[in-house]
């Protein structure tokens, strides 16, 4: 899904306030993957709690996949930009993440899930993100989303950018996903060389840029790939705007501030140590999906 559009005015883009590295580490049954948007991290980059990027053509290194685990608290958002990956959760949901898709989970109260290759050969890459939910819908039911590649809203630019709009409004276009609450933007940008991207950007809203090809520039510096770069919060900026000398891919992320307490043990992420206690037990007595209100 592709349309030609115009980009919005930007007269005040954003700087770079920290480049990030990311640790490489491994989860599930042992994928291994860079953790880019790391625990430390979270505060800062409110709503957002975790940013991995895993990439490699070494069935050794993600075929193991991630096994049955829970969550509660918050969405995950997976983006498979290469592969096949099977979900299947305790409430019933499943789905087939494979090239160009997304996968879209709210855990809310309690979800069991698996994450499977569903390939022994090949390139697997794509990144998973994790969004927080507000207090108030952390215990809501879960919900689940496959997003096939081709119904992901995207467009083009007259230098010839194109931008695959995951969540949120970017210049005009309206993504697959769009939350009240948190308000995320997710672009996957794809530059050709000597090309100027921007979009407007909420002077309230935390934003980061992770490069996964070639490298841009951002407010004079230069972003190196498999580089996140924070983006500096300023009163009067009104969006971002990135230039390439050669080809590069990148993911824009952005989202409104939560401003409540982040409490997170593993896979549960509350607001207080009580209500981490409570997710433990709940995990450990079997009741992880009980609705709260019965």
């Amino acid at each position: 899904m592709n349309q030609p559009a115009k980009l919005e005015a930007v007269s005040h883009p954003r700087t770079i306030e920290r480049i990030v590295s990311g640790v490489l580490t491994s989860d599930g049954a042992g994928v291994k993957l860079t953790r880019v948007l790391t625990q430390d991290l979270q505060q800062r980059l409110d709503p957002f709690l975790l940013l991995d990027a895993f990439g490699s053509d070494d069935p050794d290194e993600y075929i193991a996949g991630f096994p049955d685990h829970p969550h509660r608290g918050f969405e995950t958002v997976t983006y498979m930009i290469a592969g096949r990956m099977r979900h299947r959760d305790s409430a019933g949901h499943e789905g087939l993440l494979q090239n160009g898709g997304v996968q879209w989970m709210t855990a809310g109260r309690g979800v069991i899930h698996s994450e499977m290759p569903e390939q022994e050969n090949g390139v697997m890459e794509g990144f998973q993100l994790w969004l927080n939910l507000p207090a108030r819908r952390k215990l809501t039911a879960p919900w689940y989303r496959d997003i096939p590649s081709d119904e992901i809203p995207g467009y083009s630019t007259a230098e010839g950018v194109a931008v695959r709009v995951i969540a949120g409004t970017s210049n005009g276009v309206a993504g697959a996903i769009q939350r009240e609450d948190t308000e995320p933007l997710y672009l996957d940008i794809d530059m050709p060389a000597d090309s100027l991207f921007s979009t407007a950007l909420p002077a309230t809203h935390n934003a980061f840029v992770y490069v996964y090809r070639g490298e841009v520039t951002i407010g004079g510096t230069k972003l190196a790939e498999k580089r996140m770069a924070i983006l500096a919060n300023s009163p009067q900026a009104d969006g971002v705007a990135m230039i390439s000398t050669g080809p590069a891919k990148a993911i824009l992320i952005s989202g409104k501030p939560l401003g409540e307490p982040i409490m997170q043990h593993g896979p549960f992420v509350m607001n207080s140590k009580e209500e981490i206690l409570q997710a433990i037990r709940d995990f450990r007595d079997g009741r992880l999906h009980d609705d709260p209100a019965r």
